[in-house]
């Protein structure tokens, strides 16, 4: 577990900045986003449309509370669930063999592959690892 508060600072600002960024980008084209999310072939197209209005806004709202560090276990463990989601979404795609765009970043997604498998898997090691240690800073203080 990683005690070292300036790299959980760090770890707090990439995480956050990162779902700001995907969150802001994907409430610009929702319409967009919800085809991105259809094209997965999993959800309907009235759970996609209210997944592309929900979804940005949480990750906007989880990834404002996790830099400022406020409500974090709860902001971290939904980032967590959230990645861990995709991440079930995107080996499945990957089997299925299906040509998709991510839907990660608005128009600036890209296609699902092994790359983007890897790279939520680092983005939730961060997430957990900004859970724990905000478990273990609780029980410190308890």
């Amino acid at each position: 577990m990683i005690r070292n508060k300036s790299i959980l600072l760090v770890f707090r600002l990439v995480v956050g900045g990162v779902f700001i960024w995907a969150g802001l980008l994907k409430i610009l084209d929702p319409l967009e986003f919800a085809q991105n999310i259809a094209n997965y072939r999993v959800f309907s197209r009235d759970l996609s449309l209210l997944a592309a209005i929900v979804l940005p806004w949480l990750e906007i709202l989880c990834g404002v509370l996790v830099i400022f560090g406020i409500f974090r276990s709860a902001s971290s463990l939904l980032l967590s669930s959230l990645l861990a989601a995709f991440l079930v979404l995107i080996t499945v795609t990957i089997f299925r063999g299906l040509d998709v765009d991510c839907g990660c970043f608005g128009s600036l997604g890209r296609h699902v592959d092994y790359s983007l498998l890897l790279a939520d898997i680092v983005l939730l090691y961060l997430t957990l690892s900004i859970f724990v240690s905000s478990l273990s800073r609780r029980s410190a203080t308890s």
